[in-house]
């Protein structure tokens, strides 16, 4: 489970305003590109950095996984795109040579064709004649023999137009066009999944159904079955790979953390999804080691049923001086789940395993890259949190990155009405995100229980935006508690008018900067957002609670009563817990259908304009550090990091030295 952050930044003059702020290296179309950098790592034993470099060397390798994961056509593209960039002698000072490059940078960022956040299919600004021509210049014996499909789904906006649909009453995978499924229909999926679960009713620790698998359907028998993403099976080749380097970092490896690899590779090696839990136990158990990673398919939000996880990897060291506020969070976990304003059936007894850190991130890699969130709590397995608990992790160096490349961007002047939220924003913002982020990952994923009988994929297509409502509403409705105040996290609740203010105007209006005019919501995390600010804004409207204002021709979004707002923040947990606990699918869809997902036009527009006034990029992401062996003697002594500042650099280099999977089908 993870929550992400969105910032923007100043971009009147693309090439000064970069000079300006050298840790920002490339802008186009609406995103940044920022240079984070590993504070501490120098200073870490020799060890230690061996095994950041061996672990940062496998989250390189399942890059290829994530882009076909979201698109079978996705690195046939890439690749074409990617051979005319290196090779084409024309002239590369065109409109036409401009916008194609641009293409392969958003292609890049998104991990394909289709948009990162809107998962709406990009719209080349360049013309197919142009595109065939620069091919065409190279010789078309460097190209894949299916070079006019591949033309095809570049310029034909019909074909594959979105990753993900959510939308209510069409079939979502017939609609999607991620690859987690081959020829099979939404009803035929849910019944396989539900069939497999019926049949383990009883098991009392179930497997992740469908976790690390493509669904197909056979066109001449209809049977329906699974290709595992394992050694051996699909993916095989990036998968190799990524073992290669888990052994290496097995072998430096020291502690509980050897075992954990070991078992890692095991269910690399097998795809059993049983070895993935023993692996997620091994791995939340261990909270001793200063160097962690997170490494394989993981969170399922590109899939709209909810099964299928994405390859993504983190590796990251904590950093010690700023795990004061999330150890005082964990150790106080038992008071903060049982003071929940929710149904006192639905909060844990006991909490367990509840441990929280801040890091600091050293490679990002598959889904994590180059968006990337800035919190984490897993593992996502009910049963294993219940009996187990969960391990939560706040990215330091990513919110410092965010912060300073947002410093000075205007967007609080611009749509921020009064000059005491823009006061208590500029004062307690960074912190009031930070703890928000903390409560979030460490506590709200980690809180309540199931039902009887409930296993927790109830909620089906809704279910990552209910999830995301509650850990988001628990961080909400703790933030203003007098016991963070108590505990010396907070000096007072002016923290939380900071967080409130920022996060009722972000649900309500500035996030619809990241959608594309005409298009509805449909990331999990903006219609989690939303549904909060919307459903608060109704709810406490007899008593103007939130209240829209104009002035000046523009329009603003202001809360006039804090304290109610902490109390309507509670309700709807209240509620939204319940949903979840209950599997209740049907009003949990009212919700979300209700509040999430319907934008408004006008205020669109509106919003679209004042971005592009300030020039501010809705997106942001990350250029990684590069590691390098220093050898003495066949010896490793040392490794050392630098920082490179070429965004396209770096994903030809990944694309050169890190790419292992052939075009699949």
């Amino acid at each position: 489970m993870t929550a992400t952050v969105a910032t923007g930044v100043s971009c009147t003059d693309n090439n000064k305003e970069t000079a300006e702020q050298p840790w920002i290296v490339d802008r186009f179309d609406d995103i940044k590109v920022i240079r984070y950098e590993v504070p501490g790592f120098e200073q870490l034993p020799l060890q230690q950095k061996e095994l950041i470099y061996y672990l940062s060397e496998a989250a390189k390798c399942g890059r290829d996984i994530l882009y076909d994961q979201n698109c079978w056509m996705n690195l046939p593209i890439r690749r074409t795109l990617e051979t005319i960039y290196q090779q084409y002698e024309g002239d590369r000072t065109t409109d036409e040579w401009k916008a194609l490059e641009k293409y392969l940078k958003k292609i890049w960022f998104a991990n394909g064709i289709h948009h990162h956040y809107s998962n709406d299919k990009f719209r080349p600004e360049f013309s197919e004649a142009f595109f065939r021509q620069a091919a065409a210049s190279i010789g078309m014996e460097m190209f894949p023999e299916n070079f006019d499909y591949i033309c095809m789904v570049i310029f034909d906006p019909t074909l594959y137009p979105t990753r993900l649909n959510q939308k209510a009453g069409d079939d979502l995978l017939w609609t999607s066009s991620s690859n987690y499924y081959r020829n099979v229909r939404q009803a035929e999926a849910e019944k396989f999944y539900n069939d497999m679960a019926a049949a383990n009713a009883e098991d009392p620790e179930p497997i992740s159904y469908g976790l690390n698998s493509q669904l197909v359907k056979e066109e001449k028998t209809n049977r329906i079955y699974e290709r595992t993403w394992k050694v051996g099976g699909m993916y095989s080749p990036a998968i190799e790979q990524i073992v290669h380097w888990l052994e290496k970092a097995r072998e430096v490896a020291e502690g509980p953390q050897r075992e954990t690899i070991a078992a890692l590779i095991d269910y690399y090696h097998t795809g059993d999804l049983k070895q993935f839990d023993r692996y997620n136990i091994l791995w939340l158990k261990d909270t001793v080691s200063n160097v962690d990673f997170v490494n394989g398919f993981i969170e399922t939000y590109g899939d709209p049923l909810g099964y299928k996880a994405s390859w993504e990897s983190i590796v990251n060291f904590i950093d010690s001086a700023a795990c004061r506020r999330t150890q005082i969070i964990s150790q106080n976990a038992q008071w903060f789940e049982d003071h929940s304003p929710v149904d006192p059936a639905y909060r844990k007894k006991v909490v367990k395993g509840v441990s929280a850190k801040v890091i600091t991130v050293a490679m990002l890699g598959g889904d994590c890259y180059p968006a990337t969130p800035i919190g984490i709590n897993l593992p996502n397995a009910d049963w294993i949190r219940k009996e187990y608990g969960s391990k939560s992790v706040t990215i330091d160096n990513i919110t410092y990155a965010y912060d300073r490349a947002a410093h000075g961007n205007g967007f609080e002047e611009e749509f921020m009405l009064r000059p005491e939220d823009r006061e208590r924003v500029d004062k307690y913002g960074k912190l009031a995100d930070d703890l928000h982020t903390d409560l979030h990952e460490c506590l709200g994923h980690g809180s309540g229980q199931l039902a009887p009988g409930v296993t927790g994929g109830e909620l089906r297509s809704y279910g990552s935006t209910l999830e995301e409502a509650r850990a988001d509403l628990f961080g909400l409705y703790y933030l203003g508690d007098e016991k963070l105040v108590e505990l010396g996290l907070v000096p007072s609740f002016d923290v939380a008018k900071a967080q409130y203010a920022s996060y009722i105007l972000n649900g309500l209006m500035t996030q619809l900067a990241r959608i594309q005019p005409g298009k509805n919501v449909e990331e999990s995390h903006m219609r989690n957002r939303k549904l909060i600010a919307e459903w608060c804004y109704e709810a406490g409207k007899a008593e103007n609670v939130i209240e829209w204002r104009k002035e000046n021709g523009k329009t603003y979004v202001v809360v006039n009563d804090f304290e109610k707002l902490r109390e309507l923040f509670g309700k709807l947990l209240h509620e939204i817990q319940r949903i979840k606990s209950e599997g209740d699918y049907e009003a949990g869809k009212e919700l979300v259908e209700r509040y999430a997902v319907q934008v408004d036009p006008t205020l669109h527009a509106e919003v679209l304009a004042r971005y592009e006034a300030l020039h501010i990029e809705p997106y942001g992401g990350f250029v990684n550090p590069e590691y390098e062996l220093v050898e003495r003697d066949g010896r490793i002594v040392d490794v050392k990091i630098s920082y490179p500042a070429n965004y396209v650099e770096q994903m030809l280099n990944y694309s050169k030295n890190y790419s292992f999977l052939p075009d699949l089908n």
